[in-house]
């Protein structure tokens, strides 16, 4: 006699093992369908590679030409000490569901390239036009305070606006908004570093260079990626808000916040004086202490949903609650990754790895699923990667039992 079926879950249930079992012959991943960051010549398109060539020469015959290439050399190697901070600052809040590497190297060259060159133009332009209109002296100020933070800050946001439309797979919410600006802001900041160290060389010599750099390079690193984040932070809403008002209105007040917090900083910079420069700082302090407290919040918070998400997997068979309660925290992440290293070497640690990726994965995927419709691609999509989570637990627990 044959035994019974297996019920079909209800609609929105995570199904049970027994149920694909029984409906599929399962093919379980043999390589990690969420691969963890690893730069690779092949990350970048061709096009990509082209335009970042052809823009990386104008830039360098741009800032050779009004620089010399003895101070435009010495300003591309300080403004690349800033980046050892702020980019792994944001790989560090990256780390549950972690981007990869071919749209993070993108989003910078996009940064230091494509918004540079376009906000370059921009400003030129609106510094042109109010310099018909106005002082010499009135219009750099009128630049700096009101054309500078609209077309900066816009051209930024260009390309959270497009991960989102193009890449909304990729884009699960509050974290990567905030991950995409910052890495995009850190590409923009290291490239208009390199013209006001330059510049202030020139102007100023030695030491105008030194004030310039303490200044931009070590006590304000953090200035673009906080502004940008802004914008980051509306889009990130929007791509896992079900609101079609919120999707519409919460990136544009982000970007809103964008533009008015880079003016009022350019505002204490260039009409304040040194007073109104200090004051920019004292108040730039206190909104980095808020920026901080704010993205160690994010990235608890992320846990926590990965936790709340994956507990449907656990109720269904596919998961214990032990395992959930492991991969909600990174301390606990941590911990398995050194119990799978201890027990099964190298091999244990990549299927523990392996493991932790597609449960973030399919948690993030699980809460578009409670929020969002969902189709066949995205039920695919479950079950290839309950599929790899299911043949890497047996890895790393064969590995421990050997």
């Amino acid at each position: 006699m044959s035994l019974p079926s297996p019920q079909p879950p209800a609609v929105g249930v995570p199904p049970s093992p027994e149920w694909y079992t029984h409906q599929y012959v399962t093919t379980q991943a043999q390589t990690n369908p969420t691969p963890r960051p690893t730069l690779r010549t092949w990350l970048l398109s061709g096009l990509v590679v082209a335009m970042s060539v052809v823009l990386g020469a104008l830039f360098a015959l741009f800032y050779g030409y009004s620089f010399g290439l003895v101070w435009t050399a010495i300003s591309l190697l300080a403004a690349l000490l800033p980046l050892t901070l702020v980019v792994p600052f944001f790989l560090w809040l990256d780390r549950f569901e972690a981007e990869p590497w071919r749209y993070l190297v993108t989003a910078f060259l996009y940064g230091a390239l494509g918004s540079t060159a376009l906000a370059l133009v921009a400003n030129s332009l609106g510094g042109a036009f109010l310099m018909s209109v106005t002082s010499a002296q009135s219009a750099d100020v009128l630049t700096a305070v009101l054309i500078a933070p609209f077309t900066e800050e816009t051209f930024k946001g260009l390309f959270l606006l497009i991960m989102w439309w193009f890449m909304r797979h990729e884009f699960n919410g509050l974290t990567d908004g905030i991950v995409y600006a910052g890495i995009v802001a850190a590409g923009f900041a290291f490239t208009e570093n390199i013209q006001y160290f330059a510049g202030a060389a020139i102007e100023h010599g030695l030491g105008g260079f030194a004030t310039t750099f303490v200044v931009r390079g070590i006590i304000s690193p953090f200035l673009h990626p906080m502004f940008t984040t802004l914008t980051g932070i509306g889009v990130g809403l929007a791509a896992v808000s079900a609101s079609r008002a919120t999707k519409a209105v919460a990136p544009v007040l982000g970007w809103c916040g964008a533009v008015l917090c880079h003016g009022l900083w350019n505002l204490s910079a260039s009409a304040g004086g040194g007073a109104g420069l200090l004051l920019g700082l004292a108040c730039g302090f206190v909104a980095f202490v808020a920026f901080v407290i704010f993205l160690v919040w994010a990235r608890r918070r992320e846990g926590r949903i990965i936790g709340e998400y994956l507990m449907p997997y656990a109720a269904t068979g596919w998961l214990s609650s032990d395992e959930v309660g492991m991969l909600s925290t990174m301390k606990a992440r941590r911990r398995a990754r050194s119990w799978a290293k201890h027990h099964g070497g190298a091999t244990g640690t990549a299927s523990m790895r392996s493991f932790q990726d597609c449960a973030s994965e399919l948690a993030l995927l699980r809460r578009r699923m409670h929020r969002h419709t969902f189709d066949a691609e995205t039920l695919q999509r479950e079950r290839v990667l309950l599929d790899s989570m299911t043949a890497r637990r047996r890895e790393f627990a064969g590995a421990v039992s050997r």
